[in-house]
């Protein structure tokens, strides 16, 4: 029978070392799929109430059981977080946003194109008009404020075009100084389009240079002795500070990764935003490992050359600090992606504003590692006292047996160290030349097949974690006497009553001891954690075999069809049993598959 416990999440200790920033969060499931997107002004209380509260929506408790990991992206404000949130729904539509997030009912604001007036308005639906569109904007009354301050600050007309183009006067909008009055000709073209560039420059993020005109034109009002007229802009730089908060995160008027690393405690994260088409797509975080004297510039640079090699750059590469041979290293990824690719170490502006975001992110993120690291180190260590080591281990092997009724067996080895899993060195074994459904027989072939690389002098484990009870110990304990293998600790996980996690019950080789840590054990709780890995690990293995040898089936054993006429037949009709499904005449629409040969399968398939 198959396996199919997993290891939840833990979502306890996630929650631990958040930190109360506002941001955004995102849940994936055991296949690193997106389950989920959501904001939060602030992160541990947002998160938290999934996790140490019980849900009581079935749909969210359906979710919560299927989140293997989390990751979170901090921004500056509450009003950042909504708009990357809403963003973010919008590219990568994750399973369980869609119920609740449907992207036309975000707001935008719609600048016209094509004429020598166009006009600003509010846009909801299908983006279909010529001319730019700005947003998604949080709510229809954060639209309707910018328009209006707009109004105040650049007089860039709002009006539907028939109402234009039937005015004969200027109506109340100009009168009370909200409108230019372009429909009876108050303002020329040129002056009109400078409002309108204005206009766009605040909207595509670069609102600084807007208030620093605007700041100028009230120094000019207050020398003219204007105060009315200077405390009016006073206010407008107000107002526009505040929307400049709110239109944060769709700054980004390139295609441009920012990327920012933080070195600590010899461990480097390196942060990464990105930003297409003016829109953030969210945020990753890289752990590389990195000798003892690396610094800053070292690590970004390997970072850079290793992955943008392998994919499209951007054309701007924003960095937290500058890297040797930067020139160099622009013009090989210039020549990478066939344009010129820009690597800035020095930002100001908006760009330096999504710089310190990635630098934030950067820091939480090697926080929380680093927080994950001394709890794995506390796990080794207990597990020293527990098993009565001499020294913590440095390196735990631990295997498993996957099959269905004794089809596909699969046996996994996995392998921990002080730093987590090592996943390059994980190994599946596909098990052949047994009696259906006997793991002893898996077992022993598995770990003789692995101890053979020992003796013949590969890296051999502290400690050997076998899934199983005494049974499945005493295959590895006869495995290492066969091949005269020392000096490892041999320890059976045994599930404990009603196979509830946390009872698990170790079982010692040497002694036949049995030992119960119980659930607040940290060696427990890194003993399972080992355990269900090798568990997903033989799981995904053994699907994989299963579907492999049934996608085999019967069309392998077909005089005159080889690999291509196969790989043909499972491509034309989506899988073998598209292929049984079908006809004779439609095996025949195949390339290279004439009438003899259709009929051959079809005979084949249905005996």
């Amino acid at each position: 029978m198959e396996h199919t416990e997993s290891h939840p999440f833990d979502g306890k200790a996630f929650v631990r070392h958040l930190t109360t920033s506002p941001g955004v969060y995102r849940y994936f499931d055991t296949e690193d799929e997106l389950l989920y997107v959501g904001k939060a002004a602030n992160l541990k209380k947002r998160v938290s109430n999934y996790f140490l509260k019980p849900p009581m929506d079935p749909r969210i408790a359906s979710m919560v059981s299927q989140i293997a990991r989390a990751e979170v992206t901090l921004t500056r404000t509450a009003g950042e977080a909504l708009l990357l949130e809403s963003q973010l729904i919008k590219s990568l539509k994750p399973r369980y946003n869609i119920v609740l997030r449907d992207d036309k009912s975000y707001p935008y604001i719609y600048l016209s194109g094509g004429e020598d007036y166009p006009r600003l308005g509010f846009h909801r639906g299908a983006k279909t008009g010529p001319g730019r569109y700005f947003g998604p904007y949080p709510s229809t009354f954060a639209v309707r404020e910018s328009l209006g301050l707009m109004q105040k600050l650049f007089k860039v007309r709002q009006c539907e075009d028939s109402y234009f183009r039937n005015r004969s006067r200027p109506c109340l909008q100009h009168q009370i100084g909200r409108c230019s009055a372009p429909c009876v000709r108050l303002i020329d073209v040129p002056d009109y389009q400078n409002d309108v560039r204005h206009a766009e420059m605040f909207l595509e993020g670069r609102s600084s240079a807007v208030i620093d005109e605007l700041a100028v034109a009230m120094d000019q009002a207050s020398m003219a002795l204007n105060f009315e007229r200077a405390a009016a802009l006073r206010d407008q730089v107000s107002a526009l500070r505040k929307l400049q908060a709110q239109h944060f995160v769709q700054g980004a008027s390139a295609d441009m990764d920012v990327i920012a690393c933080c070195l600590e405690g010899g461990m480097a994260c390196v942060s990464v935003l990105f930003f297409r088409n003016g829109v953030s797509l969210g945020s990753r975080d890289f752990f590389p490992r990195l000798p003892i004297d690396a610094s800053v510039g070292d690590v970004l640079a390997q970072f850079i050359a290793q992955y943008y090699l392998e994919r499209q750059v951007p054309r701007e590469l924003v960095l937290s600090d500058t890297v040797e041979d930067i020139d160099v290293l622009a013009q090989v990824l210039s020549d990478h992606a066939g344009y010129v690719v820009s690597l800035k170490p020095s930002v100001r502006g908006e760009r330096a504003r999504f710089l310190e975001m990635a630098q934030r992110n950067a820091s939480a993120a090697l926080t929380s590692r680093l927080a994950s690291r001394h709890t794995l180190l506390a796990r080794f260590d207990d597990l020293q006292k527990v098993l009565e080591l001499e020294a913590p281990p440095r390196r735990i092997e631990c295997f498993d047996i996957s099959h269905t009724r004794g089809e596909a067996t699969v046996a996994s080895c996995v392998v921990f160290g002080p730093e987590g899993p090592e996943k390059s060195h994980y190994r599946r074994f596909n098990i052949a030349g047994i009696t259906p459904g006997d793991d002893y027989a898996a077992m022993h072939q598995a770990l003789t097949r692995r101890f053979k690389k020992v003796v013949e002098g590969g890296a051999k484990p502290d400690i050997l974690l076998i899934d199983g009870g005494t049974g499945q110990v005493g295959q590895a304990v006869d495995v290492l006497r066969e091949l005269g293998v020392e000096g490892i600790r041999v320890v059976g996980v045994a599930k404990g009553p009603g196979r509830r996690a946390g009872e698990e019950t170790l079982v010692l080789a040497e002694t036949g001891k049995t030992l119960h840590p119980g659930t607040s054990s940290p060696a427990l709780h890194l003993v399972a954690a080992v355990r269900d890995e090798a568990h997903r690990f033989a799981i995904s293995g053994h699907r994989r075999r299963r579907e492999a040898a049934r996608e085999r089936s019967t069309l392998e054993d077909v005089a005159g069809v080889g690999a291509r006429r196969r790989a043909a037949l499972l491509k034309a009709f989506g899988g073998l049993a598209g292929v049984e499904a079908a006809g004779v005449e439609e095996l025949m629409s195949v390339k290279g598959i004439d009438r003899g040969l259709a009929e051959r399968i079809y005979a084949m398939l249905h005996p």
